[in-house]
C-alpha cells in the first residue's frame, strides 16, 4: 500500500496559515491583561480550580484542530497496485507413471516416483498464467487434477500421489495419454502440451500408446515423453513378510522405441533421466521450451482517505468553540 497526497499544495498553504494562527495567539497571550489590580498577592494564595487547570486546552484542540484540517485538505490518498494479465497461457497436462516398478531406488536416496514428484512439483511452481492438469496411469489412467491455475491445490494432489495397488499395477500409456488428450481436447490456450513421464513398456489398456498419440496430434496437442530409469540394472525392494525388506537387481525395461514416436508424431520432444539430476534438467528444458511472453498493463487504484482527517478536526474545532463559550470562557 502507498501513501501519497493529492493536493500537497493546499496542505502546504492551510499548514502556513496554521503557523500565523500559532504565532498570533502565543503574541497575543503576551500582550497586557485586560483588567489590571494593583495587588495581586492575595490571589496566589487561592486554590486553583479545575478550570484555571484545564485554561490551556481549548488552545490545544485548536492547534491540533487545525493540524488534522491541514491533513484533510492535502487529500491524502492510499494506493492499490493491480496488474491484468494479457497473455493467454499454455494448457499443460502432465500425466505420470504410477506403476510399481516406479519403486525402482535407481535415483538415490529415493524411488522414481518420489523424485518425479518433486521434480513436477518444481516445475509446477516455477509457472505462471498456465493451466495445468495432472493425470496419473498404471493399470488404468485417472485425472488427479482438472486444468487449474490453483497451483498450490494442485501439487497438494500431487504430494498425495502413490503407487498403484497390486490390483492396479501394470503400465497403459495409451490409456494415460488418451485420457491427457480428453483433459485437453476442449482447452482455449495458445498451445497445449502433454509430458508423459514412464519407467516401462505399454502392457495393460484397452488403447495402445500411438493410437493415443495420433489422438493428440489430431487435436493438435504436442507430447513430450520422458523415459525414467538407469541403463542396465537397477534396485528394487521387496518387502519379505519373513525376512524384511530386501533388494533385488531388475533390468530396465523402458520402450524408447514406442516414447520417441509419440513425440515425433506430435512435435514433441523424447527425453532419457537416467538420475534425479537428469530429470530436474530434463523438466528445466521444458519449462523454457514452453513459455509464452507474459505481457502484463498495471493500474493503480487510489482511495480518497482526507474523511479520517477531516471530520476529527471539525469535531475538535467545533469542541473548543464550545469549550471558550462557556465553561472555560477567558476575560478578553
Amino acid at each position: 500500500m502507498i501513501l501519497r497526497f493529492a493536493a500537497p499544495y493546499a496542505g502546504g498553504i492551510m499548514a502556513l496559515g496554521l503557523a500565523l494562527l500559532v504565532w498570533h495567539l502565543v503574541r497575543g497571550r503576551r500582550r497586557r491583561a485586560s483588567l489590571i489590580y494593583s495587588l495581586t498577592s492575595p490571589f496566589r494564595a487561592m486554590p486553583r480550580g479545575w478550570q484555571v487547570r484545564l485554561r490551556h486546552l481549548p488552545l490545544a484542540l485548536r492547534v491540533l484542530g487545525l493540524a488534522l484540517l491541514v491533513v484533510a485538505f492535502a487529500r491524502p490518498q492510499t494506493a492499490h497496485r493491480e496488474e491484468e494479465v494479457l497473455t493467454e497461457g499454455i494448457d499443460i497436462v502432465l500425466t505420470v507413471d504410477i506403476s510399481g516398478s516406479m519403486r525402482t531406488e535407481d535415483f538415490k536416496p529415493k524411488n522414481r516416483l518420489v523424485v518425479a514428484k518433486n521434480v513436477v512439483g518444481q516445475f509446477v511452481k516455477g509457472r505462471r498464467n498456465d493451466l495445468i492438469g495432472l493425470v496419473v496411469f498404471a493399470a488404468n489412467a485417472y485425472t488427479r487434477c482438472p486444468l487449474t491455475l490453483d497451483y498450490a491445490v494442485l501439487v497438494d494432489l500431487l504430494d498425495g500421489v502413490d503407487f498403484a495397488t497390486r490390483e492396479e499395477d501394470g503400465t497403459a500409456i495409451g490409456m494415460g495419454l488418451a485420457t491427457a488428450v480428453g483433459r485437453l481436447k476442449d482447452a482455449k490456450g495458445k498451445s497445449k502440451v502433454i509430458v508423459l513421464l514412464t519407467d516401462g513398456r505399454n502392457n495393460r489398456g484397452q488403447i495402445d500408446p500411438l493410437s493415443g498419440a495420433r489422438l493428440a496430434q489430431a487435436l493438435g496437442i504436442k507430447v513430450h515423453t520422458i523415459g525414467v530409469g538407469t541403463e542396465g540394472e537397477a534396485p528394487y525392494p521387496v518387502d519379505d513378510p519373513i525376512l524384511g525388506r530386501r533388494y533385488i537387481n531388475v533390468q530396465a525395461d523402458i520402450d524408447e522405441e514406442t516414447l520417441q514416436q509419440i513425440s515425433d508424431a506430435t512435435g514433441g520432444r523424447y527425453f532419457r533421466a537416467t538420475d534425479a539430476q537428469a530429470l530436474q534438467q530434463i523438466f528445466a528444458t521444458i519449462d523454457r521450451m514452453e513459455r509464452t511472453e507474459i505481457k502484463v498493463r498495471g493500474y493503480t487504484r487510489h482511495t480518497e482517505q482526507f474523511a479520517w482527517f477531516l471530520y476529527p478536526g471539525a469535531l475538535l474545532i467545533l469542541l473548543e468553540l464550545a469549550l471558550s463559550g462557556t465553561v472555560l470562557r477567558t476575560i478578553p
